[in-house]
């Protein structure tokens, strides 16, 4: 059950150690996580892409925007700009309409073009399939990262931590830590290492269709009633 330690130098943005934990939380984890795939077994990435460079994009689009917004803006973007060359051969101004109904669309433009630039430039078209070298594109922090490789090329480096991810895990109790990235150390210890991407979905689909931030149905979900304690966030 436990997780082999995620190390390595106190200075890298990759990896790092996760805490100890008891292995009684492990295994109240791990019923957590099974009854939320029970409840959600079609649980997924909910943004649209056919490729490992439209999942990146889309991702950064989905900063401070809705999937549905960003799904709504990238077939046009996909179809204008089909490779990572092509958007180099542009620039950020002509990425620019065709996501400007995403919020931010200006310096995400900017950073599409960028990340794509580089990944043309040093990468020969193909989006890096590391943490160190992800994390070296514009736009991408490790909850962008995290999305590519582990949608993308089934890579569980760590946990998504979006805002739903962050609310169940202090509601649930997986985790008391305040910042995104020491809540993802806490599940990355919690959950077995192959869960740690289906385990963002199950916690983002919960999230967003039952424990919700405000007017939740939390007091009727077996999930909820169970295991959660909606007053502690």
């Amino acid at each position: 059950m436990n997780n082999p330690p995620v190390v390595s130098g106190a200075t890298s943005k990759a990896e790092f150690k996760l805490p100890a934990v008891d292995p009684a939380e492990q295994r109240r984890a791990v019923r957590i996580y099974d009854a939320l795939a029970k409840a959600y077994p079609d649980a997924h990435c909910e943004l649209d892409y056919r490729s490992p460079q439209e999942l990146l994009i889309a991702t950064i689009l989905s900063a401070q925007a809705t999937d549905v917004g960003v799904n709504k803006a990238t077939p046009g973007l996909f179809a204008a700009f089909p490779t990572p060359g092509d958007y180099a051969r542009a620039a950020p101004e002509d990425i620019e309409p065709l996501i400007a109904t995403i919020g931010l669309f200006r310096n995400k433009a900017k950073s599409v073009h960028a990340s794509m630039t580089r990944i043309h430039e040093m990468h020969g078209d193909e989006v890096p399939r590391t943490m160190e070298e992800l994390l070296e594109l514009r736009g991408v922090a490790r909850k962008t990262a995290n999305v590519v490789l582990g949608n993308a090329f089934g890579i569980n480096m760590g946990v998504v931590v979006d805002t739903h991810v962050s609310r169940l895990s202090h509601r649930l109790d997986l985790s008391s830590s305040k910042t995104p990235v020491a809540i993802e150390r806490d599940l990355m210890a919690l959950f077995p290492r192959p869960r740690w991407t289906l385990l963002s979905h199950l916690l983002i689909f919960h999230g967003r269709r039952v424990c919700k931030a405000r007017g939740g149905s939390c007091s009727e979900d077996p999930i909820c009633g169970r295991w959660g304690s909606c007053d502690s966030d």
